[in-house]
């Protein structure tokens, strides 16, 4: 059967179902993943709102990395959920381009952030004198919006790339969400103009960030290297290493994706892959960047102990 866009109305998410005995275990640890997800994030974004002490830039920053986390997990996890419940894995044409492009536009936002957040880094440990006037409300606010825009343009046009090319042979999707890589296998003839653009999406919104990443930690490891004492050193090293970790998991996997050409992994492969870098950043998170701050810490005590007050006033 041959078919091409104007034929494709709708795509089959094949997602896990090369194991059907594993699709109610999977559906178990997904959806507790994603319940711990928007518990962890949505419990930074409280906390950090309320509290004070928290007011922050880094904290600021923070709380922005979570909504971004929130927003590209849900629209990739409540489908996946559905269809490992559903005998009907298909997902309508538009659907999928939304999945898609909110997807990219998320992803570059995280990539963004986390570029920014290395730079806050950055100021707080080799410019500390001048921080509160670097990090300023007004270059805070500007530093969120442009992480949040700046891949709305490129992002729109990879997809309306993709989704206006002509798919032939099969509609099914080996993946469980709309994937650029997935959705070109399904592409009649050649697809190397959509790699290509999409190599320069990945160089401009992942690389370039990648690299500011990189530059900022340069300055910062040389600076702490000077620090006279243990104690300033290893304080200066906490703050940056849960932030570290976030970026290495979240760029290791997707450079694996994105940056190897297309004969030369398979779906399967980058199927898994995805799995690892689209929902573990977000689950790892509220777990190992904020939950051992100390300041995070003091801060859900703060929050959690009213309820527990109101608990112990009760009458028997």
């Amino acid at each position: 059967m041959t078919m091409n866009k104007s034929t494709v109305d709708s795509f089959l998410l094949l997602g896990f179902s090369d194991f059907p005995g594993l699709e109610g275990l999977f559906f178990s640890a997904f959806l507790t993943i994603y319940v711990l997800i928007l518990i962890g994030n949505i419990l930074i974004i409280i906390v950090t709102l309320v509290d004070r002490s928290l007011s922050n830039p880094m904290y600021f920053f923070l709380r922005n990395l979570s909504c971004v986390e929130i927003c590209y997990t849900s629209v990739i996890i409540p489908i996946m959920l559905e269809n490992l419940l559903s005998d009907d894995k298909t997902i309508p044409f538009i659907s999928c381009a939304f999945q898609m492009i909110m997807f990219l536009i998320s992803g570059a936002a995280e990539c963004f952030l986390l570029a920014v957040m290395a730079y806050d880094r950055y100021a707080a440990i080799c410019q500390p004198l001048h921080y509160m006037v670097i990090m300023s409300r007004q270059v805070c606010f500007g530093l969120v919006a442009a992480s949040w825009l700046a891949g709305i343009p490129v992002q729109l046009s990879q997809t309306v790339l993709v989704f206006t090319s002509h798919f032939c042979d099969s509609n099914e999707i080996n993946h469980f969400f709309c994937d650029i890589p997935a959705l070109l296998s399904l592409v009649c003839g050649d697809t190397s103009l959509n790699e290509q653009i999409a190599l320069v999406e990945v160089v401009i919104l992942a690389l370039i960030p990648f690299v500011l990443i990189f530059l900022s930690y340069i300055y910062i490891g040389n600076t702490i290297l000077k620090m006279p004492s243990v104690e300033g050193k290893r304080k200066a090293f906490s703050t940056c290493s849960s932030h570290l970790m976030v970026v290495v998991v979240f760029y290791g996997s997707g450079m694996s994706v994105y940056l190897t050409p297309k004969s030369s992994h398979s779906l399967d492969t980058n199927k898994f892959l995805s799995l690892f870098y689209t929902i573990l950043p977000a689950l790892l998170n509220p777990l190992i960047y904020s939950l051992r701050n100390k300041e995070i810490q003091v801060g859900l005590k703060k929050f959690a102990s009213p309820f527990f007050s109101l608990k112990k006033r009760k009458p028997k």
